[in-house]
């Protein structure tokens, strides 16, 4: 990396930092090489020496290198820049200018439905090329979706994508907070292999918050919202916001179906449905029943098979004359007498069932679980297995328990449970994580809060210099935004002062290098205006702002710089012509026309063939280039 802290491999100009994620940030960059703005994203320092974070980072630069479509952000080159700790990594993206549909949301609350369709139809697009390319993105979410200034779609982060054919690409304890809780397939959640089909699920759920307003699914830990996402169907989105048309409920309860099987099996599916509600058409997805057709469906009579032998013929022939008018309402009491009864026989059935496999019934005998709780994961298991059972580990957080301890079992301590059975025992990741908000911008009051509602319990604020916007507000975090954290670590957030200031000092007298050099020294920014001026070429004359005066880190300074092109008339009274010109010379004045005229004196005046009048007059500044008249004396009977 070069000395300067601006610049990256002497090719990247850098610039402010546009965001921060977990493994890394982004800044704004400008190629010296090629001319054209750039985003740089940089794996952070601390993380390139783990080798899992520097081979994930790698794995993002080749699959986005691979993956050149207009919907997608373009990579343009990688590289390691060289340190004093080692090899920094880096990608070199295409800039956007831009908002994300994150951003959008928080703004608007929701998107209108052909807006999202819109830009969603164009996500599938890009996930449809990235599947034919055997990568599966795996972090599909608001986030990571920019809408630029154009109303262009552009899907970025393939940090943890992974190539279909890559048979560790499931959610393991290692990779277990990749992707986002609210947009996680079941099969994420579960921590199976995936495919194609999980991306589908995911847009299915962005869809889902972009028509709403809200996500599928809420809970107090992303725990929870994964637990939704494997057992409990979403909500209809008509069922929040009643305008959204029955067509587009069916496309995202189909994308969004817990059964890979039973979902779009391609992203161009997905998107060749968005098109078709788009242009008013039907969807290939089934059509949802609405809540008054269910209930139609449950309350229709049921049709009673009557016998049709010729004997029950001939008697409701003969008796057809006697029967009476069947009371209102009776249709009802039978209709319900048959759903009591055919619920009684399937509860009988399940019975029957439940006895004849008599879990209960094992011969195995049964063993109270002995307490693990705190002690290592190790001699958990072992006491366990010990005792006779075999051993399921899983991983929950605690806030109680050091990590990697045991929490509890399931079943629980001393339950009487069959020797030889399965006990699942819980082993502490530590206190709960959350990822650290995006808080810029934010009061220090509103951004104290929105960490307490996340559990953060130290939260400690810090002044630090920034934009005049920024001023009052916040400018960053640690641990940085998006990166997950123990909720009982300390998150200092960084409230902006205001821009740095400094005195700007006297410039006049120098030359215009030495004015940049002494600007630069202060980190400011100098701009020349070629002046008319008396004082030597390339010399200062003045500056904007004037001397002393306080100015902000990074401002520009408008220097003038003279020409050298003026000097001062001299007087020249008293002087004889010749006197005169030697002394407009040294003046500055460039030998030109010197114009002379005589005006009578008296005979005896000291003023006979001496200057008494001249234009312009003593003091004045001129072009070195004027024309000069100067009035001599002579001597006349006449004066005047």
């Amino acid at each position: 990396m070069n000395d300067d802290p601006h610049y990256l491999s002497e090719r990247y100009e850098l610039g402010e930092t546009l965001g921060f994620g977990g493994m890394s940030e982004v800044q704004f960059a400008r190629d010296l090489l090629l001319h054209r703005d750039v985003a740089i994203k940089i794996l952070r320092p601390d993380l390139a020496r783990d080798p899992m974070f520097y081979m994930r980072f790698h794995r993002e630069a080749k699959n986005a290198a691979k993956l050149n479509h207009p919907t997608i952000v373009q990579v343009f080159d990688t590289g390691e820049a060289e340190t004093d700790e080692g090899p920094l990594p880096f990608i070199v993206m295409e800039y956007v200018e831009g908002e994300t549909l994150r951003d959008i949301l928080r703004a608007s609350g929701h998107i209108a439905q052909k807006q999202a369709m819109t830009w969603m139809a164009d996500v599938a697009a890009a996930m449809d090329f990235s599947h034919r390319n055997n990568i599966v993105h795996r972090d599909m979410k608001p986030a990571n979706v920019m809408i630029d200034r154009t109303g262009a779609v552009k899907v970025m982060d393939f940090g943890i994508a992974r190539a279909l054919d890559d048979t560790s690409a499931t959610m393991t304890q290692t990779s277990a907070v990749m992707g986002t809780a609210q947009y996680l397939s079941p099969e994420q959640a579960r921590g199976i292999k995936v495919d194609p089909r999980s991306d589908i699920y995911s847009m299915g759920c962005v869809l889902f918050e972009l028509v709403t307003g809200e996500p599928p699914f809420t809970g107090d830990s992303p725990i929870a919202v994964a637990h939704q996402h494997v057992h409990e169907d979403p909500r209809r989105p008509s069922s929040i916001r009643p305008e959204i048309t029955p067509e587009l409920d069916s496309v995202i309860m189909q994308a969004m179906s817990k059964n890979p099987a039973n979902r779009y099996q391609t992203a161009a599916d997905f998107r060749a449905d968005l098109i078709k509600v788009l242009a008013g058409g039907k969807p290939s997805a089934p059509m949802l029943l609405t809540d008054e057709e269910q209930t139609a469906l449950i309350d229709a009579p049921r049709i009673a098979v009557r016998n049709e032998s010729l004997h029950s013929r001939r008697r409701t022939r003969s008796t057809r004359e006697d029967e009476t008018e069947v009371p209102a309402g009776s249709g009802v009491f039978r209709s319900r007498r048959v759903r009591i009864a055919v619920a009684i026989a399937a509860i009988l059935v399940m019975l029957i069932g439940l006895f004849s496999w008599s879990p209960w019934s094992s011969s195995a005998p049964l063993i109270a679980v002995p307490k693990v709780a705190g002690l290592a994961a190790d001699a958990a298991q072992a006491n366990l297995e010990q005792a006779g059972f075999s051993v399921k580990q899983t991983k929950e957080p605690s806030s109680d328990i050091a990590e990697g301890l045991a929490t509890r079992t399931a079943p629980g301590d001393d339950v009487p449970t069959a020797k030889g059975s399965e006990v699942t025992l819980y082993i502490s990741s530590g206190p709960q994580r959350q990822s650290v908000p995006d808080l810029r911008g934010k009061t220090p009051d509103e951004a104290k809060k929105q960490l307490g509602v996340l559990g953060f319990t130290e939260v400690k604020t810090e002044d630090t210099e920034s934009t005049m916007n920024l001023k009052g507000k916040v400018v960053r975090t640690n641990p940085r935004t998006g990166q997950s954290a123990p909720v009982n670590a300390r998150v200092i957030v960084y409230v902006g002062t205001g821009p740095k200031e400094v005195s700007l000092p006297d410039l006049r007298g120098q030359t215009s290098d030495e004015a940049a050099t002494t600007l630069k020294g202060l980190d400011l920014e100098m701009a020349t205006v070629q002046v008319d001026s008396e004082l030597p070429s390339g010399e200062v004359v003045s500056t904007s702002p004037e001397p002393g005066t306080n100015v902000e880190v990074g401002s520009i300074v408008q220097v003038q710089i003279s020409r050298g092109n003026m000097f001062v008339m001299p007087n020249l009274r008293g002087k004889t012509l010749a006197e005169a010109q030697t002394a407009l010379e040294r003046a500055g004045w460039e030998a030109n026309t010197l114009t002379q005229r005589e005006r009578g004196v008296g005979l005896a005046s000291k003023d006979d063939g001496k200057v008494v009048g001249q234009t312009p007059s003593a003091g004045t500044k001129l072009r070195k280039s004027s024309s000069i008249e100067v009035v001599i004396g002579r001597a006349s009977l006449i004066p005047g």
